[in-house]
């Protein structure tokens, strides 16, 4: 019944049909007027191959039990999502490999006999490391003679952001952000640097589509202009495989990057450390399901908390420690690691239509638990944020808390000193403690070896 059903507020724009959770499931209701293309889709063999080489979401047809409108078709169960995150919190590699998924499943969809109707960065999820297309609805038929409908949305989400990321700057990535459909491509142009132009694939899918749109955007082009053959439309496609694929972005010359071959500790107080979250973790009942790792850099405690069997989210703010920690787990085969791009002190917020098609953060959570590893210090000084609002965010996010302190004469904390006045007289471990003990049950504290620090395991309190 509708009222015990919730719609999700990213899929109201569809037609075809509308996402919605019933009894803490996911279901996807499927329009009358999808009927004939979901069946071609499944009769087809292209949801059973796609299926089988991991590149589509998998799900089971439930019948018409729980439609929500009377002009349903049915209802079908997507397989459940771990984590859902967005383009703007990808690193460079994963979106390429987004994109290049994106043209995969075109290709394969052309032979037999459909088309994506969209190619929205936002219907693809990165589960068990890779990505994975989730928008069963986004196929159409194929007509002959009919032009790519998403090429130019293809353009926007996928193509443009990657050329500025490469060619300009990595961290105009966040792009995706302020624009929910993509980069406009005549921004993309005018911010890639000249000699982009000498680049057919840039020129072409870039430049001149830029030039295009602004040329024919007050004008109708009839259906004769439109026609693209078959044959054209698989070079259109191979041309924007081939100018992705040349697309490359090296990990370096940012803050963090290299943060584990400068910093203080020595490889017993690693050791020790590592040690001691897996300690903490191994002893937690029942067994973490979600963990998100605050701070993860290139993802060495993230690992330790997959080997417990947890999904774990290994967010930084730098874009290249997330990018070799993307890269590591791709060559490792890792499937519980999910690494994302994140500034904690400004994190993602609800966005689009109602401030409601792309969840917050804080609304993807609350994780079972939250690492919090050489981190506070960070917030507590070079963001000047008091450790109550330190404690009081954690709170909201999670219900078991492993973090680090970090006092005032540890040597990293000095650096962060060393060009600023002290302004910090509240920065002690007696405050920090006293300050948690307001949100949280301090279960195990312990000392990190060969340094002043402590690792804490602390649990929410309820109410």
């Amino acid at each position: 019944m509708l009222d015990q059903s919730e719609r999700i507020p990213a899929s109201f724009r569809d037609p075809s049909g509308f996402v919605f959770r019933r009894d803490g499931q996911i279901y996807r209701q499927v329009n009358l007027e999808y009927k004939e293309t979901l069946n071609h889709l499944i009769t087809s063999g292209l949801y059973d191959g796609l299926i089988r080489d991991n590149l589509l979401i998998s799900h089971r047809d439930v019948g018409r039990e729980y439609t929500l409108t009377e002009n349903a078709y049915t209802v079908i169960q997507p397989e459940t999502l771990p984590f859902v995150s967005y383009p703007y919190e990808w690193c460079f590699s994963q979106l390429k490999d987004a994109a290049l998924l994106t043209l995969e499943i075109q290709l394969r969809a052309i032979d037999a006999g459909m088309s994506l109707k969209d190619s929205s960065a936002y219907n693809i999820q990165f589960v068990a490391g890779k990505p994975l297309l989730i928008d069963t609805l986004s196929f159409e038929m194929y007509e002959e003679g009919h032009p790519w409908v998403a090429y130019r949305q293809f353009c926007q989400h996928f193509l443009a952001p990657l050329a500025l990321m490469s060619y300009r700057d990595i961290r105009l990535h966040q792009l995706l952000r302020i624009y929910i459909d993509g980069v406009p491509l005549d921004l993309a142009s005018n911010l890639l640097p000249g000699r982009t132009h000498f680049k057919l694939g840039l020129l072409s899918h870039i430049h001149l589509h830029a030039k295009a749109q602004t040329r024919y955007a007050d004008r109708s082009v009839s259906t004769e202009q439109r026609k693209m053959s078959r044959l054209s439309l698989l070079g259109l496609l191979d041309s924007l495989k081939q100018t992705v694929q040349r697309l490359s972005w090296e990990p370096k010359g940012t803050e963090w990057h290299n943060y584990y071959s400068i910093t203080n500790y020595s490889e017993s107080a690693l050791r020790h450390k590592a040690q001691l979250v897996e300690e903490m973790m191994a002893s937690l009942d029942p067994t973490p399901a979600l963990v998100w790792d605050l701070g993860a850099n290139t993802g060495v405690f993230s690992q330790i908390a997959a080997r417990q069997g947890a999904m774990t989210i290994s967010f930084d703010i730098d874009p290249a420690a997330v990018e070799k920690n993307y890269r590591e787990i791709q060559a490792k085969g890792e499937a519980r690691i999910l690494p994302l791009v994140l500034d904690l002190t400004n994190p993602s917020p609800g966005i689009g239509w109602e401030h409601c098609e792309r969840a917050s953060l804080m609304e993807r959570g609350p994780a079972d638990v939250a690492l919090a590893l050489a981190l506070i210090h960070h917030l507590a000084i070079s963001n000047n944020l008091p450790f109550e609002k330190i404690a009081g965010f954690f709170r909201q996010i999670c219900h078991t808390l492993i973090i680090e302190f970090v006092p005032k004469n540890d040597a990293q904390v000095q650096k962060l000193l060393a060009s600023r006045e002290d302004i910090f007289v509240d920065y002690d471990q007696i405050t920090f403690e006293r300050e948690f003990r307001n949100f949280f049950d301090i279960e195990r504290q312990a000392p990190i070896q060969d340094t002043g620090r402590t690792l804490y395991r602390m649990v929410r309190k309820d109410g």
